[in-house]
């Protein structure tokens, strides 16, 4: 299936690793010029070379601190002014504390606010002049299965990011006449480097891989997903034949939420396992 994204250009936040990696180099396979953003320039040079194993387009690579918005503005900014475009936008940032809503204070909230809503905000609205300008643009952000469904261990993210699906759709009213699409992607447990140590915490007898289907046990297919498997939909979502489907929350969850999003798995890890 041609996606008709040739040539145009991506840019992407959190792509050294995870879910943003995986998009990354799915993008790059279906011949888009691929920027990465992410603060580790350890990973992002693995990155680099990860994605260039399947690129047929250019990749570029920056450190930048998404809570640091001059730092952002630069960014996108040079990534517009190299490529000479910006078409596709993928917000991949933290993830906030786990804990219940009572566990946390206000300045909790308020950081998770910072951490999550206002980087993910900012960077949108920063892109968004460059894809008027080309008249044809996708912004996906990257949530949580917690933007539909609620977790009683994920109060912080639920917050999070019911406001991200609020400001995303909000958007899509306003952008969809100039050629922009905007989504909200709402995967569940996935097997990233933050799941993979939820699951080393929680193994018994060292049993990594037998932690792993455990988690994924609440959902009617029985496993966690793939990164590839989230990457599949962001190119699609990211491509031309995806032109008419705007303002949504898309899960990726393997059917999680028709049986509900309680992990229990979740219960007796440290709040910060996942960030």
């Amino acid at each position: 299936m041609d996606l008709g994204l040739e040539g145009k250009v991506a840019l992407i936040s959190g792509g050294s690793s995870g879910l943003g990696l995986a998009s990354a180099r799915e993008l790059a396979r279906e011949g888009m010029h691929v920027a990465v953003g992410s603060r580790d320039p350890a990973k992002l040079a693995d990155a680099a070379r990860s994605i260039k194993e399947v690129a047929r387009g250019r990749v570029h690579t920056t450190s930048v601190d998404l809570t640091d918005r001059a730092a952002v503005e630069r960014w996108v900014a040079d990534v517009a002014d190299e490529f000479g475009a910006l078409h596709v936008v993928l917000v991949c940032g933290g993830s906030p504390p786990v804990g219940g809503s009572a566990d946390f204070t206000v300045e909790d909230y308020g950081a998770a606010v910072d951490l999550v809503l206002l980087p993910a905000v900012h960077l949108a609205l920063t892109a968004l002049p460059h894809l008027r300008a080309a008249g044809w643009g996708r912004l996906l952000f990257v949530a949580s299965e917690t933007a539909s469904s609620p977790s009683t261990r994920l109060a912080l993210s639920g917050v999070t990011r019911a406001g991200l699906v609020r400001f995303a759709q909000s958007l899509a009213c306003q952008t969809g006449r100039d050629g922009i699409t905007v989504n909200v992607l709402a995967p569940a447990t996935t097997r990233t480097p933050p799941i993979e140590r939820v699951a080393a915490r929680i193994a018994e007898d060292g049993d990594v891989e037998a932690a792993l289907r455990a988690m994924g046990a609440h959902n009617p297919l029985g496993r966690i997903a793939e990164p590839e498997e989230f990457a599949a939909l962001v190119a699609f979502l990211a491509g031309a034949r995806a032109s008419f489907i705007t303002g949504g929350v898309h899960p990726v969850d393997g059917g999680a939420g028709a049986v509900g999003a309680e992990l229990p798995y979740l219960d007796d890890v440290p709040k910060n396992i996942l960030t």
